[in-house]
């Protein structure tokens, strides 16, 4: 049970899966105005990062869950080099479905929604394991601008113009599954280049490594051809941000 082999290989490096920077992801952090002691859930984990960065500065609590062997080991090591161990763990498994025994004070997917067949799902999912009053975090990509065509947008790797919306149309989503955005941190293009662009020298190192390799072929082309597409598409078009989400409660009848 694992994560598809190339990114394990492409983004080995990576401490932060997605566009958000370690002082995006500080910052969301403090946004959330974490006290110590609440239990974080943070379904598709990645190497930890999230929940071991709160746990040092905030003193959260923690569990986290991923599909990659790999991440989940560098998610293990990083809890001990920050010397948080005994507050946060990590699972190699599945996330889909994944509920916690004892309910959470924040409940997060970020860059993970297909655990739940998308954000209304995953939300859904989150929300199983949620304390009254809880927040749901979410990462999720948007359109900076649309893409002129339906080619321009799988080349910023959706699979159509529709796999995502705009900005102002995604927030308005949550609003319609009943939950307000109470915050949220936007990637900047520094993010993206250092998500994107930090792949290609662990490509060509790896290539550099391991010329024998059934994957050569796909690595190769990847780094080829992935620079030049994500300057002129993804840069260009995609945004991602994390949202954080808290059900609406209706107000009494007077």
């Amino acid at each position: 049970m694992d994560i598809p082999r190339i990114f394990n290989i492409t983004e080995s490096a990576h401490r932060i899966h997605n566009p958000i920077t370690p002082e995006k992801l500080a910052t969301l952090g403090r946004a959330l105005r974490l006290e110590p002691g609440a239990r974080v859930l943070d379904l598709g984990s990645g190497s930890g990062e999230m929940l071991c960065t709160w746990a040092r500065d905030h003193g959260i609590t923690g569990t986290g869950i991923d599909l990659s062997m790999l991440f989940t080991e560098h998610a293990r090591n990083r809890a001990e080099e920050l010397g948080v161990a005994d507050r946060v763990k990590f699972i190699h498994g599945d996330a889909a479905g994944y509920v916690a025994e004892e309910k959470v004070d924040v409940a997060a997917c970020v860059g993970a929604t297909w655990i739940g067949g998308g954000v209304a799902g995953t939300i859904a999912l989150l929300e199983r394991s949620l304390r009254a009053g809880g927040i749901i975090l979410i990462g999720e990509p948007y359109w900076r601008r649309l893409p002129p065509t339906e080619d321009a947008a799988k080349k910023c790797e959706a699979n159509s113009i529709s796999d995502f919306l705009l900005l102002p149309e995604l927030i308005a989503s949550f609003g319609r599954l009943g939950y307000d955005v109470v915050e949220m941190v936007l990637a900047d293009e520094d993010g993206w280049d250092r998500y994107e662009a930090a792949k290609w020298l662990t490509m060509r190192r790896w290539l550099d490594a391991n010329p024998e390799d059934e994957m050569v072929p796909q690595i190769r082309a990847e780094l080829t051809s992935g620079p030049e597409r994500y300057a002129a598409y993804t840069r260009e078009y995609l945004g991602w941000g994390v949202f954080a989400l808290m059900r609406r409660v209706e107000p009494r009848a007077q």
